[in-house]
C-alpha cells in the first residue's frame, strides 16, 4: 500500500491511517479509493475487534475528492459507474461487523466527510476553524458518495440540509451541536477517547425526533417547499441546478437507505457533465492558480501603511488589520480617519465573534495623522483621490521617511504606473495594489507592474495579497489594467440603451438573468457615479471613446448614487428603489438584443485585454474577471463563455451590432486565433 498504513494493537484493534504519497494533504482519489476497497475486502469476512480511521497529515483529515479526475469523466453513464463504485466503498466501511471511528484532525470537506460518516462514530480535535463541511455545490454539485443520505439520517433534515445547500463549513463546537460528531477530542486524548468509544459502543447520532416527523412523505413536499423558497432567493435554477436536486431528490425519497443511494448517483451523474459543473470546476482551478502566483520572499510583512482614509483606503487598512497586520492610516486630518474607525468597528464585530481576539484586531489598527507609521511600515499603500500631481507629492514626501527595503504601492484604478513612478528614486520597485470595492466582500486583487518592475517587489505584492486572504493577478501598466477596462464598455453600453429608452430596471434585469451579481446601472450607482465618470474619462482618452454625457450631468448635480442617496436610482436603506417596468415597455428591445449588446462589450475588450498581454494568458483573464467583477461563474468566465458560444458566431453577432449599434461593437483584431 502506497497511501494507506494498517497496525492491529493488543485488544485486535486495526489503527487505520491515511497518509497519501508525495502530498501535504490527503485527497479520496481512485488510487487511494482501490486500494481502500483491497483493505476493507478480507475485514467483511473476518472484522477486526474494532477500527479507528486516522490521518497522517498535520491539521488535515481528508480535503475531499480529487477534483483533476472529474474533468476525465465525460459521460452521465461514466459518471454514475464512478460514483456508485465509491458509495459501494462506503457502504462496506459501514458495513462492517465491529465498532469504527473515524478521528478528524483537520479539513474534512466533501468526500472526507462522506467517508467518515460511513463510520459509525466522529471524534473531532478541538479547535475554532470551521473545518467540516459538504461544499459540493460550490462545484455544481452535492454530495455523491452518498453523503446526501447519511448527513441527513445523522443530522437530521435542517442542519444537513443547510450543510449541502451552502457549502458552509462547521467548527467542531458546532458540529457537535447538530450532532455531526459525538465528542471533540485533543491531540494527546483522541487515542484514548476512540479506545472507549469503540469499547461502549453506544448508540449511534441519529436525526432528531423533530427531523425524522419532518422526513415522513406527506410533510416533506411541505418542507421541501419552504427549502425551494430559500434557495430561489440565492440563485437561479438555470443557472445553479445542484441546490434544486438536492431539494427535490430528498422530497422524493426522503434521504431512504433502500432508494436514496441510487437517486443520489443518478443526479450525481446528470449535475457532473453539466455546462454549470464543468465551469465551476474550471473557476475552481482558476482560483487555485491565483493563490499559485508569485515567488517566496522573505521580505517581512508585518507593518502595513495606509495614506487616505476614504472607502477604499480606510477599509483596506481595516482589512489589513483584520488579517493580523499591524497597520497605521493617515489622512489630511483626524476628522477624515474617524469614518474609516467607525467603519472598521462594524467590521470587526461582525467577523471576530471573540472579544478579546475582536480587541486585540481592534489595537492593530492606529489613527495616524502625522504619517509617522510610514517610517516603521514594510509596505506602505498610498490610496488618494486619483491625481497624478497629488500622488506625485506624496511619493516624493514618503520616500525621504520610509525605511531601506520597504515597499511603496498604489491602489490606483486608472492611472498608469509609468507616469506616477517618475519622481521615484527606485522605480522598478514601485507597484499596484488594486482593491475593488466593498474591500470585505471582493477577492482580488490586481497586481500592478510596469515592463522593468524588478521581480522580488512583485514577490512581496504577491505574498501579502495571499497573506491577507486575497486573490493577486497581475497585470500590465496599461489604462483601466483590467477589471475597470473591461467593465467600462459594459457600464457604458447600459447608458446608450438607457437613453435609447430602455428601462433602468430591465437592463439590470437582463443583465442578472445572464448571471451578473447586479446589473451594470446598479453598479454605477454602487461604486459612486464620480468614480465612475473619472475612470470613463482616463479610459476615454486612452482608446478614444465618448464620456456618456448623462453621467457627466448627474455628476454636475451631485447625484452621485448610493452615497448620495440618489443617482440612476434613489437609494433606501442602502438599496435601490427600481421602477418595476410593465410588459409592454421597451419593445424594441428584446432580452436578447440587451444581453448581447452588454455582455458582448465585455467580452470584447476582454479579448483586446488578452491580444495586448494585459495579462498573460486567457485562463488568468477570465480568473480575473471573475473575482474582480463577479461575472456569472458557472459561465467560467468571459472568454469561455465566447469559446463555447462560438468564436465564429460571435465575430458575426458583433458585426452585427456595430452596424446597428455603431462602431464600438467593431470585433477586435484579436480574435483571429482565440
Amino acid at each position: 500500500m502506497q497511501h494507506w498504513k494498517t497496525e492491529t494493537d493488543d485488544k485486535g484493534v486495526i489503527w487505520l491511517c491515511l497518509d497519501t504519497a508525495d502530498s501535504k494533504v490527503n485527497v479520496l482519489s481512485s488510487e487511494i479509493l482501490y486500494e481502500l476497497n483491497e483493505i476493507l475486502e478480507p475485514l467483511t469476512r473476518t472484522a477486526p475487534a474494532g477500527l479507528v480511521l486516522w490521518s497522517g497529515k498535520d491539521r488535515s483529515f481528508v480535503m475531499g475528492a480529487d477534483i483533476k479526475e472529474f474533468v476525465k469523466v465525460d459521460t452521465v453513464e461514466r459518471a454514475r459507474e464512478v460514483v456508485r463504485l465509491g458509495q459501494q466503498l462506503m457502504d462496506r466501511m459501514a458495513d462492517l461487523a465491529c465498532p469504527t471511528v473515524a478521528v478528524i484532525n483537520g479539513f474534512c470537506l466533501g468526500g472526507g466527510l462522506e467517508l467518515s460518516l460511513a463510520c459509525d462514530y466522529r471524534i473531532v480535535l478541538d479547535g475554532k476553524k470551521k473545518i467540516l463541511g459538504l461544499p459540493e455545490v460550490n462545484l455544481g454539485l452535492h454530495p455523491g458518495f452518498g453523503g446526501t443520505v447519511r448527513v441527513i439520517q445523522t443530522c437530521g433534515v435542517r442542519a444537513g440540509m443547510q450543510l449541502m445547500l451552502t457549502g458552509a463549513p462547521v467548527a467542531p463546537a458546532k458540529a457537535r451541536a447538530i450532532g455531526l460528531v459525538d465528542k471533540i477530542t485533543s491531540e494527546d486524548k483522541w487515542r484514548d477517547d476512540a479506545r472507549a468509544l469503540l469499547l461502549a459502543s453506544p448508540p449511534k447520532q441519529r436525526a432528531p425526533l423533530l427531523d425524522r416527523v419532518l422526513g415522513l412523505a406527506p410533510l416533506r413536499p411541505l418542507l421541501g417547499k419552504a427549502l425551494l423558497k430559500q434557495v430561489r432567493q440565492k440563485a437561479r435554477e438555470d443557472h445553479y441546478p445542484a441546490p434544486y436536486a438536492m431539494v427535490r431528490n430528498w422530497v422524493a425519497d426522503g434521504a431512504s437507505s433502500t432508494t436514496g443511494y441510487e437517486v443520489e448517483a443518478s443526479s450525481f451523474a446528470n449535475l457532473m457533465v453539466s455546462s454549470t459543473s464543468r465551469n465551476l470546476v474550471r473557476v475552481f482551478f482558476l482560483q487555485n492558480r491565483l493563490k499559485g502566483q508569485g515567488q517566496k520572499t522573505d521580505a517581512p510583512l508585518q507593518h502595513v501603511h495606509v495614506v487616505g482614509a476614504g472607502v477604499m483606503g480606510g477599509d483596506i487598512a481595516a482589512w489589513c488589520a483584520l488579517r493580523g497586520h499591524t497597520v497605521t492610516l493617515q489622512d489630511r486630518e483626524q476628522k477624515y480617519i474617524d469614518p474609516a474607525m467607525e467603519r472598521a468597528a462594524k467590521l470587526f464585530a461582525k467577523r471576530v465573534r471573540d472579544d478579546a481576539e475582536r480587541a486585540a484586531t481592534s489595537e492593530r489598527l492606529r489613527s495616524d495623522v502625522e504619517g509617522a507609521g510610514a517610517r516603521e511600515a514594510d509596505l506602505v499603500i498610498e490610496a488618494i483621490y486619483e491625481n497624478l500631481e497629488a500622488k506625485q507629492a506624496l511619493y516624493e514626501a514618503l520616500q525621504e521617511k520610509m525605511k531601506p527595503g520597504a515597499l511603496l504601492a498604489t491602489n490606483t484604478s486608472s492611472i498608469r504606473l509609468e507616469e506616477l513612478r517618475t519622481v521615484l528614486r527606485e522605480p522598478k520597485r514601485f507597484i499596484g495594489l488594486h482593491f475593488f470595492n466593498p474591500v470585505a466582500m471582493l477577492p482580488l486583487v490586481e497586481i500592478i507592474r510596469c515592463e522593468d518592475t524588478e521581480q522580488s517587489a512583485l514577490d512581496i505584492g504577491f505574498a501579502f495579497t495571499k497573506g491577507i486572504s486575497k486573490l493577486p493577478l497581475e497585470c500590465r501598466s496599461s489604462p483601466g489594467f483590467v477589471v475597470n477596462r473591461i467593465l467600462a464598455p459594459y457600464m457604458g453600453e447600459a447608458m446608450h440603451l438607457a437613453e435609447e429608452g430602455v428601462p433602468l430596471a430591465k437592463i439590470d434585469s437582463v443583465a442578472v438573468a445572464f448571471g451578473m451579481p447586479m446589473g451594470p446601472v446598479e453598479l454605477a450607482d454602487s461604486v459612486g457615479l464620480d468614480v465612475a465618470l473619472h475612470v470613463s474619462k482616463v479610459l476615454g482618452a486612452a482608446m478614444d471613446r465618448p464620456v456618456p454625457a448623462a453621467l457627466q450631468a448627474m455628476v454636475d448635480k451631485g447625484l452621485l448614487g448610493r452615497k448620495s442617496g440618489q443617482g440612476f436610482y434613489a437609494w433606501k436603506d442602502g438599496k435601490a428603489v427600481k421602477e418595476h417596468h410593465g410588459p409592454n415597455s421597451s419593445s424594441a428591445h428584446s432580452k436578447a438584443d440587451i444581453e448581447d449588446r452588454l455582455i458582448l462589450s465585455m467580452v470584447n475588450e476582454a479579448v483586446a485585454c488578452l491580444h495586448e498581454n494585459v495579462v498573460a494568458d486567457a485562463d488568468l483573464l477570465d480568473a480575473g474577471v471573475i473575482f474582480g467583477t463577479g461575472f456569472a461563474p458557472f459561465r467560467g468566465g468571459p472568454l469561455n463563455y465566447a469559446r463555447e458560444r462560438g468564436t465564429t458566431a460571435l465575430i458575426m453577432r458583433l458585426k452585427e451590432l456595430a452596424e446597428a449599434h455603431g462602431e464600438r461593437f467593431q470585433p477586435h483584431s484579436g480574435w483571429i486565433g482565440l
